[in-house]
């Protein structure tokens, strides 16, 4: 299948908009989709299909390319990744939309290599980022008690104050949204992935990447998202299932809660 279908879990659950003014390009891929913004030269959202009853093992590319359905200098390519400690973060993970038949799986997995799925993410590990990459793994094996089927919504915060790196205005902030059927219902949680600086002092020398710091994950009320990026969310909002917190940094959100563990996570 190519693209986002927003009545795969069988209720609707839809691709984010944009908001009014902002010009964007719609890019089907195997099993998902991304919502392109030239004028960033990154995703604005993506959108992602998991059936996992239906996943498969498939060998990694790493076959990182540009999407010649847009002009080259309209995407954060190559250039932005060289000589530098920035990885290519996926945006829709390679292993999420490689399911089906195995030849469809494959190309699948393939397509979230291009640089239309990538935006730059600093390369230290630590638990908050293996949290963040582990997180569909979770809201999978939730779903697998509601059908084994999920949608995932993920983009970066582009934000005006984002630092800028070789023309690029690199992203602090990344959401995701999890998508699932409950009680026959859609039911949706919100992530925010925090790769700020820590430094304080944002002063370096010509060329240098941005000083991102330690990535620290949340789970915050996909509202919250809503006002971040200024997408329109539609029924992914109203669907939340996160309970009323405490509050933490002001920079983030109110009810936003840290995560340590998956146990955290309210569902």
């Amino acid at each position: 299948m190519s693209g986002f279908d927003p009545d795969f879990l069988g209720v609707p659950a839809p691709m984010p908009v944009a908001p009014p003014g902002v010009a964007t390009v719609p890019l089907d891929y195997t099993h998902f989709a991304t919502l392109h913004r030239p004028d960033r030269r990154l995703a604005a959202a993506t959108a992602v299909m998991i059936d996992g009853a239906a996943l498969r093992p498939v060998p990694r590319s790493d076959d990182w390319r540009l999407d010649d359905r847009i002009p080259a200098d309209a995407q954060a390519g190559p250039d932005i990744y060289t000589g530098n400690d920035l990885d290519r973060g996926h945006l829709v993970r390679r292993a999420d939309p490689a399911w089906g038949e195995q030849a469809v799986a494959e190309r699948a997995s393939d397509d979230t290599f291009h640089y239309t799925n990538a935006a730059p993410q600093a390369s230290s590990f630590n638990q908050d980022r293996e949290l963040w990459l582990g997180l569909e793994d979770h809201l999978l094996d939730h779903a697998a008690e509601h059908g084994r089927r999920l949608v995932v919504f993920t983009g970066p915060v582009l934000a005006d104050d984002d630092p800028e790196y070789r023309g690029l205005l690199v992203p602090r902030l990344f959401w995701k949204i999890g998508g699932y059927l409950t009680g026959g219902a859609l039911g949706t949680t919100g992530f925010l992935l925090d790769q700020s600086p820590r430094l304080g002092d944002l002063r370096r020398a010509p060329g240098e990447p941005p000083p991102l710091g330690g990535f620290r994950t949340f789970q915050v009320p996909v509202a919250r998202i809503a006002e971040l990026t200024g997408l329109d969310l539609g029924p992914l909002t109203g669907a939340d299932r996160m309970p009323v917190g405490e509050p933490v940094p002001a920079t983030l959100a109110d009810r936003a809660v840290r995560l340590t563990s998956y146990a955290d996570i309210a569902l």
